[in-house]
């Protein structure tokens, strides 16, 4: 289910979601990798957005 955009708040912040496109593709644009590149992060390590940054700087050139 897509999120709700007119009720901001917290919520999950904290993760990155492989379902929602655009949570891929502003991750994967943020940190300068592919939306692929991306997907397979949150394969490997989970959705946890600290995590998933952390290895994501590993990746950049």
């Amino acid at each position: 289910m897509a999120d709700d955009k007119s009720k901001p708040g917290a919520g999950d912040r904290d993760r990155v979601s492989a379902d929602e496109e655009y949570e891929v593709e502003y991750f994967a644009k943020r940190h300068r990798i592919s939306p692929g590149a991306d997907r397979e992060l949150i394969r490997q390590h989970g959705n946890n957005r600290k995590a998933l940054e952390r290895e994501a700087r590993r990746l950049r050139p």
